[in-house]
């Protein structure tokens, strides 16, 4: 039989994650192995060195670097205050002084007698990474982090914007074809995570800001209005930490696309529960993924749950997928067959395919099997 093998975008309703909390340098680590967490926990702590700035003193005072050390008032180590004088000028007339003063609050971080420069840096800035999810610590990582295990819904979506949120999910479409209305969006949705339908314009989207949603979880959005909520063009950069306000998951695209009957009915069995989600998105080498995990309140059946882990799947007749690439793009079909021989496509190369029937044509389209992902259940 012909195989097609490729990543899929998961939809689990119920299912065991197992998600990385890493400080981006290394720290302390709070927690241990068994503990149980809460997603606004802090699980590990570290400081990020403050930001170093120059000041030129020989410039400024008219002297020679090697005579640097006769004019400065601070030695290296010394706390300073913003506005603080370092350094001045020698003169019997005090008013003729010429004065150097600190332009930030920190350290004297090192003085040159070579280049007649001093480096000040700023203090330090604390740095905490929580949980983002309830959950078990499973694992510590020395210094690093730790990575919490939790039963929970988990979902992915095909891009996304912003950082990670949490909040009560809320439902303001009744189908998944339904587009977002502003004008059902008021002060009740504050932190609130919204689920719409097919479709969210760059108005709805505003209002969703204005009124203080968390998130939103919505089918698709035109690429013009991203690029007004962005205020440029995103390009193919990771996305993930953009402060538009509001962290934005799309389930199927671009466009208005009906989110998959699947996506809606899972996020549906949950409405009301507490969600942490994240727009963060990188499509190339590395991919990353827009996430919703919906953890449960209880680990019954722990046991009998399998954990998918995202691994590479076997995709076959009858399995359910996405479409990545134009000009199906986001749409969603059922694979019709996987002829196993290379076929001529529209690039003019040779390439693996398969064939799609779409629920709006009965007439299966030919697609590179590079062009799709499954989605797993």
């Amino acid at each position: 039989m012909a195989h097609a093998y490729t990543p899929g975008l998961r939809v689990a309703k119920k299912t065991i994650i197992r998600k990385k909390r890493i400080l981006p340098l290394k720290g302390d680590v709070v927690k241990k192995v068994g503990d149980r967490v809460l997603r606004d926990e802090i699980v590990a702590k570290t400081d990020l060195p403050g930001e170093v700035h120059t000041v030129n003193i020989v410039n400024r005072l008219g002297i020679m670097p090697d005579e640097i050390n006769n004019y400065m008032l601070k030695k290296v180590g010394d706390t300073i205050a913003k506005d603080e004088i370092i350094a001045e000028s020698k003169s019997f007339i005090k008013w003729f002084k010429t004065k150097i003063e600190s332009p930030i609050s920190g350290k004297i971080e090192s003085i040159s007698p070579v280049t007649g420069q001093v480096l000040l840096r700023e203090p330090p800035r604390p740095v905490e990474v929580h949980a983002y999810l309830n959950g078990t610590i499973a694992e510590t990582i020395p210094r690093e982090g730790v990575v919490i295990e939790s039963v929970a819904s988990f979902i992915q979506g095909i891009f996304g914007i912003g950082g990670e949120v949490w909040g009560p999910l809320e439902f303001v479409a009744k189908a998944p074809s339904e587009a977002l209305d502003a004008s059902k969006l008021n002060a009740s949705h504050k932190g609130k995570i919204l689920v719409a339908g097919s479709f969210a314009s760059f108005e709805a989207i505003n209002k969703a800001i204005s009124v203080g949603a968390t998130g939103l979880i919505v089918g698709g959005i035109r690429d013009g209005d991203l690029r007004q909520i962005l205020g440029y063009d995103l390009g193919v950069a990771i996305t993930g930490t953009e402060k538009v306000g509001i962290t934005l998951v799309l389930t199927e695209g671009f466009g208005e696309i009906a989110m998959a009957d699947r996506t809606f009915n899972a996020l549906k069995a949950r409405e009301g529960a507490i969600a942490s989600i994240s727009g963060a998105t990188q499509i190339r080498a590395g991919v990353i993924r827009p996430e919703i995990i919906i953890p449960y309140d209880d680990e019954d059946a722990k046991s009998a749950l399998c954990d998918e882990g995202g691994e590479a799947q076997s995709v076959k007749p009858g399995d359910s997928i996405r479409i990545i690439r134009q000009p199906y793009f986001g749409k969603i079909g059922v694979v019709h067959s996987l002829p196993p021989e290379l076929q001529a496509i529209e690039s003019e190369t040779k390439a693996r395919i398969l064939e799609v029937i779409f629920p709006d044509s009965p007439k299966p389209v030919v697609i590179p099997r590079a062009n799709i992902e499954l989605i797993q259940e």
